[in-house]
């Protein structure tokens, strides 16, 4: 299914579910059923305030594995995307990180979630987990073998991390539609909340948009109800909002719906 059809908007808005820490993280805090009602939450929050899809992260688990993370990690997101799907009614992604593509789209097939986020799906970055490498050779492959109707987002220039080879921004992107087979890509800023800039989300768009069948581009960090309109004029078909929909703006705060229905209603009044 093209990415876009899976949501009810032109211009979708999609809002993060941040999971605390989660069970063998540094910072756990002993309490499984604190992290589920928090995810749970926060999704109910989200929809409620009108977001169009939800995407859920376990955001918390820092310092993160750079690939593959293990099978307790990939178990507790399982649990935790299931009783997500089974609360909302709008579409939900995975993203494992650091970058365990093959970890996402397996809940998510497993799970009914509908899109996976990758950070890197081609070529290098380096990160603080050290140099990362795409493997979308492998993530398109298995979606095709576990028969699993789930797209793919995939980041260029992902944000906390600077290219290993110098290419522009345009040239990525085109890979990573073209040659990664991604469903869609993420433009973001340098690091969580940080603002996306305009030119770049124009210039990916504008490539993208040439290609016989199009890509979508979405805005991946620092969107607020003051520069969501911006985005969508530079040419994004979507948005992912996380810092801005939480209370005082921090983060690892909780969901407040208030801040949701600004967001979205600053995105529909500009269709």
């Amino acid at each position: 299914m093209d990415f876009l059809e899976r949501f009810d908007a032109d211009r979708p808005v999609l809002g993060m579910v941040h999971l605390p820490a989660l069970p063998g993280s540094p910072g756990f805090d002993g309490d499984r059923g604190a992290i589920r009602s928090r995810a749970l939450a926060d999704a109910t929050a989200l929809e409620a305030g009108g977001v169009d899809g939800i995407v859920l992260e376990n955001f918390g688990d820092t310092p993160f594995y750079p690939e593959d993370v293990p099978d307790h990690v990939i178990a507790e997101m399982t649990a935790q995307t299931a009783a997500v799907t089974a609360t909302v009614d709008v579409p939900v992604g995975v993203n494992v990180l650091r970058n365990d593509a093959e970890a996402a789209l397996s809940i998510a097939a497993a799970t009914g979630a509908s899109f996976v986020r990758v950070n890197v799906h081609v070529g290098a970055a380096a990160t603080d987990q050290g140099i990362l490498e795409g493997n979308a050779h492998e993530t398109v492959r298995l979606r095709e073998r576990i028969d699993a109707d789930v797209s793919i987002l995939a980041d260029v220039h992902v944000k906390h991390a600077t290219p290993v080879r110098e290419a522009s921004i345009e040239r990525v992107a085109l890979e990573t539609a073209e040659r990664g087979l991604a469903d869609g890509v993420i433009v973001s800023g340098a690091g969580t909340g940080a603002e996306t800039r305009l030119e770049d989300v124009e210039r990916v768009a504008e490539t993208l948009g040439a290609l016989e069948s199009p890509v979508p581009v979405l805005v991946g960090s620092g969107v607020t109800g003051e520069t969501v309109g911006d985005c969508f004029d530079a040419g994004a078909s979507g948005v992912i909002v996380g810092t801005a929909l939480k209370e005082g703006e921090v983060t690892t705060n909780p969901v407040s719906r208030d801040r949701v229905e600004a967001v979205v209603e600053a995105a529909r009044d500009g269709a």
